[in-house]
């Protein structure tokens, strides 16, 4: 597993959003990297990251809302039982099952949108997965979220397809977090306040 950040990359960001001036370097924003490989195929590893009948749980026991798998949809990250959003954003490219992109940002922040790409690759002994973070706002919450979820996400992920669900230690945070999360969840982040429908990137 490797994990690399880079600054003033493309925002990868849609065209419509884009400007024909150069983005300065804050604006452009950070580019996070997390790959792993997965003994697994293809197809397992693309359900797991866009399916919408259960959990994910390689994204912190999150279940994906969207309306279709098609570039436009909206697409959210809720708990398991509904009240709370997490993540909101809007489906960019949809390719089975070699690449998932969509814009994002956490509901209990004041932060921009940036954008998340999984790449999938055959290789010899199962699947190169690649997460990739792009435009995300320097010296924000949104960064040090995501600084520190990327090698978990595909870390978690490998473990899920492996062995058929979390790392001990994993599940035992994630019991934690159903216990907690009604308490210390802000009421922002309510569901209610963030009709599918209603979300763009």
């Amino acid at each position: 597993m490797s994990t690399r950040a880079m600054k003033g990359r493309r925002s990868g960001m849609p065209e419509h959003a884009r400007s024909d001036r150069e983005p300065t370097p804050a604006e452009a924003g950070v580019t996070l990297i997390s790959r792993i490989v997965i003994d697994a195929s293809i197809e397992d590893v693309w359900r797991e990251i866009t399916k919408t009948d259960e959990p994910q749980l390689a994204m912190f026991g999150a279940q994906m809302h969207r309306l279709t798998l098609d570039a436009g949809s909206p697409i959210q990250m809720r708990t398991p039982d509904g009240v709370f959003t997490s993540v909101v954003g809007e489906i960019l490219e949809a390719d089975p099952p070699f690449r998932f992109s969509h814009t994002m940002k956490f509901t209990a922040y004041d932060d921009p949108y940036c954008r998340v790409t999984y790449d999938l690759r055959e290789i010899e002994g199962g699947v190169e997965f690649t997460l990739t973070s792009e435009a995300v706002p320097p010296g924000t919450k949104t960064l040090k979220a995501m600084q520190r979820g990327g090698d978990f996400i595909v870390k978690t992920l490998q473990q899920v397809l492996e062995r058929g669900r979390p790392a001990t230690g994993t599940r035992a945070i994630y019991a934690v977090m159903g216990w907690v999360t009604p308490f210390i969840t802000p009421k922002r982040c309510k569901s209610e306040l963030w009709p599918l429908e209603a979300n763009r990137g």
